[in-house]
């Protein structure tokens, strides 16, 4: 599914003048939309993927003024073996340069899953594209080594006419669909395969873009999967960045959604709180 945030698609400046817008934000108001957001934020993502990520306790200012993805990124990289094989990004969250040349990524045969059509395609290194809905990939049982899914299946089933595609079809309220998705994913990744899964975690809440997943939904997420085994970890942004949580100490956190507040210069640029899960099939 093509399941990226509106932030990620305002990439692709000259290098230097990233350097200097985010020179500007630095300077006026260091805001989550504040000029010069955007760019600061792409050369932060690009030093964070190769920082060195623990699975303890971050440093502090890890990711400050910045979203989620500077967590996930470096989680799903930190967990994900440099062997060889085939990987699907299912929501299409990998689909950068930035992130694709990372080298634990280089050794892998990456098909990228979207909804529709994005304005970056990367085909000349060897990546493959399709387009379709996660409830229904049609690829073959067990074909994919790892899945990754990174702040995609909140998406599913809810409207994605305003940000991934103009297919009216897609502009639905069905959020249960998330469960189908998982089933499909297992489905598609080998035993002894890894699903690796990210979601903003906190107060359960329907938008009508996405929803916010509270423990009981991720017990339902596991539930529907059925691991061999998994690994749990939770992150929440704080007044020093992002930090190693708890699922108790996330259960109340909240969501900025530009689409209902506007563009308006927050503490928080999106989730609030992520729950990353490792599924072993």
């Amino acid at each position: 599914m093509r399941l990226r945030s509106d932030e990620d698609r305002m990439f692709g400046v000259d290098s230097y003048l990233d350097r200097l817008k985010s020179y500007l934000f630095l300077a006026h108001g260091r805001r989550p939309y504040a000029r010069g957001y955007f760019s600061y934020r792409q050369l932060q993502l690009e030093k964070y993927l190769n920082a060195s990520f623990r699975s303890g306790n971050l440093p502090d200012g890890w990711g400050l003024w910045l979203d989620e993805r500077v967590v996930e990124y470096p989680w799903f990289l930190s967990r994900l073996p440099c062997a060889p094989g085939k990987l699907l990004d299912a929501g299409s969250v990998l689909n950068h340069d930035y992130v694709l040349s990372h080298p634990k990524l280089q050794n892998k045969a990456i098909t990228i899953f979207t909804l529709a059509p994005e304005p970056e395609s990367y085909w000349k290194r060897g990546i493959s594209y399709l387009y379709g809905d996660l409830r229904d990939c049609g690829y073959r049982n067990e074909y994919f080594d790892w899945i990754v899914s990174i702040s995609t299946l909140e998406h599913i089933g809810m409207n994605n006419t305003r940000l991934y595609t103009t297919d009216k079809s897609k502009d639905e309220c069905q959020p249960e669909s998330d469960l189908q998705a998982v089933t499909e994913l297992r489905r598609i990744v080998r035993s002894g395969g890894t699903l690796y899964l990210t979601l903003p975690f906190g107060r359960a809440e329907y938008h009508e873009w996405l929803q916010i997943f509270d423990k009981e939904k991720v017990e339902n997420l596991l539930n529907v999967f059925g691991p061999a085994s998994f690994h749990e970890i939770y992150f929440r942004y704080t007044n020093s960045g992002w930090q190693l949580s708890s699922a108790d100490e996330c259960r109340d956190a909240r969501y900025f959604d530009s689409w209902r507040t506007g563009w308006t210069r927050t503490e928080l640029a999106a989730a609030e709180a992520v729950v990353c899960l490792e599924l072993v099939k």
